[in-house]
């Protein structure tokens, strides 16, 4: 889809009431000018969540949690940037045009091509030619209410149904091949895709269906499964099957269950694990671990016990823990899918075995030391194997204490395993220069920097002020050197106080923005009444604070013998006279 314009998404986001949106979820109540409630995003009992209408922003005091409308909807109904200020949009009656996104209208013919599918596919499985399908769904132990819920249809035995089917909706075959759902005929014309298959709905996160995954019916089909081809609306290494239907059970258990396949995920529903999704003919991919990571760090992967549902797992693994997710990993019996355990064993079984799987990283440590440890090329293997993995991690704690797992399964030192982690990452890392050490700041400091921030987010035209005394140059470390750049750039005397937190959550990354949402949520005291002198008392105490750091080094500098000591106590002198310059004191004596 193309780009949302910038002056729509500011639109959206001045018209939206924040405490009518967060009141949908949580009890406010008023104190004063704000808003308080119990904190929709972790347990509480006692108030912490507040909502600042005049600055359209929240922050929960107890977890940490901030941001504007957009980001509520983010993190409460699991969607993307995009897709939440669609959704608001479409709530405030907003038209969102999009720009850079190729072909006017084009996303939007497209859905309206597989929402002509989908009623066309559900028609044709109520219909007498769906008779084969219904049967077939039956002995899978489908019932219609499960059915009905993830919109299983049956794409008819006739190469011209849905040719036929846009063709009455007034939408052209051209659109049915860029959807993926029709094909071209050598000769000129075009032809269903799918044919004589069930049918699966593949759905965005906003319950859009954007695609189908087709099983077969006869006998003698190939291949058994059939998803429609990639198209500008979908993509096979992003989309997730059953994401609508698994949003709210995902933020509630805090945990992703990913399976392989469309009866696989059904399966895991009716055994009442309803986080549950599937990959969409596709192994894992980045675009699936980015999906994920927008609304769990916790993954549990369900693969066959076999040989080769180990490698797939493995291979998951190494696609998910880049991204900082957390993977766990259950096998299923030898020969059995989630529907036969399912029927065999019932769904508490199912439930047990996804509750209690263990990391994944165990099974690939026992994987790699099942071949035995009792010679030095074993246990180099086995560490070997292992190692990608561990350099995969992005904690240094989280490596650490695998390292150490490892180390005891393969029988070696753990430094030993260290080190061949370490020579792994120097293999697969590109060259780049090593990141600067960021200064640590000490809490007095912190405190005169949110001062500063505060002060500016209520006078904006004091910017050019605070920078003259140096103080948006006070620190560059994070998160305080991104909120001052962005203050420099986006703060002055045209900008007006109301609209300057928006524009300043436009600059700023995640943490930084949390930093700034934080400050913003404090009472200011009597900071704003006497803004101007503040700013003068604080830029006061930076110099006397970078004085005394400076008088520190030079005594160090005096008592090394080598030193030039005439040239140091000059020095010495000469920054004390511009120290009582600059707090108006002038020259009085000198050392």
């Amino acid at each position: 889809m193309g780009r949302i314009p910038e002056e729509t998404i500011q639109t959206v986001r001045d018209r939206v009431d924040l405490v009518e949106l967060v009141g949908r979820h949580v009890t406010l109540k008023k104190r004063g000018h704000d808003h308080w409630g119990c904190c929709p995003f972790h347990s509480e009992k006692t108030p912490s969540f507040h909502v600042r209408p005049d600055r359209g922003f929240y922050h929960c005091f107890g977890c940490g949690e901030s941001g504007n409308a957009f980001d509520f909807l983010i993190r409460l109904e699991n969607l993307t940037f995009p897709e939440a200020v669609r959704s608001l949009a479409g709530q405030l009656g907003i038209e969102v045009p999009e720009t850079g996104g190729g072909e006017p209208g084009l996303a939007e013919r497209l859905v309206a091509a597989t929402k002509t599918a989908q009623e066309l596919y559900r028609a044709a499985l109520a219909s007498p030619a769906g008779a084969a399908a219904r049967r077939y769904l039956a002995e899978r132990g489908l019932s219609d209410a499960e059915v009905e819920r993830f919109g299983i249809g049956f794409a008819p035995d006739r190469w011209d149904a849905l040719t036929g089917g846009l063709a009455k909706a007034r939408l052209p075959a051209g659109i049915g091949v860029r959807a993926g759902l029709l094909r071209e005929r050598e000769r000129g014309g075009h032809y269903d895709l799918l044919r004589n298959r069930v049918t699966f709905p593949i759905h965005d996160a906003r319950g859009r269906v954007l695609a189908f995954g087709g099983r077969a019916l006869g006998a003698d089909q190939e291949p058994k499964y059939l998803n429609t081809t990639e198209s500008p609306v979908f993509h096979k290494r992003e989309a997730l099957y059953g994401l609508p239907f698994a949003l709210e059970a995902i933020r509630r258990a805090d945990r992703a269950i990913v399976v392989e396949g469309y009866f696989d995920r059904i399966a895991l529903h009716r055994a009442g694990l309803e986080e549950a999704v599937a990959t969409c003919g596709t192994a894992l991919g980045d675009g699936h671990a980015r999906a994920l990571l927008r609304r769990t760090r916790n993954v549990v992967l369900l693969f066959d016990g076999d040989e080769a549902g180990q490698r797939a797992a493995l291979r998951g693994l190494e696609v998910l823990l880049p991204h900082g997710l957390r993977v766990r990993a259950a096998a299923l019996p030898a020969g059995l899918d989630p529907d036969d355990l399912l029927a065999r064993d019932g769904a508490e079984a199912l439930r047990k075995l996804v509750d209690e799987a263990p990391p994944a990283l165990d099974i690939a440590i026992r994987r790699a030391v099942a071949a035995g440890c009792g010679t030095p090329w074993e246990k180099a293997d086995a560490v070997a194997a292992v190692a990608p993995l561990l350099v995969a991690l992005p904690d240094a704690v989280e490596r650490g204490e695998w390292a150490r797992r490892l180390a005891f399964a393969a029988g070696v030192e753990p430094h030993e395993v260290e080190q061949a982690v370490r020579r792994q990452a120097r293999n697969e890392a590109p060259a780049e220069a090593s990141a600067p050490v960021r200064p640590r700041l000490d809490g007095l400091e912190e405190r005169r920097l949110a001062d500063v921030v505060r002060i500016l987010l209520a006078h904006p035209g004091l910017a050019t002020e605070a920078a003259g005394h140096g103080l948006l140059d006070a620190s560059q470390a994070a998160p305080w050197g991104e909120i001052f750049a962005a203050l420099a750039r986006v703060a002055s005397a045209e900008a007006p106080a109301s609209s300057l937190l928006a524009r300043l959550e436009a600059e700023l990354e995640p943490e930084a923005r949390k930093t700034l949402h934080a400050i913003a949520a404090e009472e200011a005291g009597d900071l704003e009444d006497r803004a101007q002198r503040a700013l003068g008392d604080i830029a006061a105490w930076f110099e006397r604070r970078r004085g005394r750091e400076a008088q520190r080094a030079t005594t160090n500098q005096l008592r090394d013998p080598s030193a030039d000591r005439a040239a140091l106590l000059r020095e010495k002198n000469r920054e004390l006279e511009r120290r009582r310059n600059a707090l108006g004191l002038g020259s009085q004596h000198r050392v």
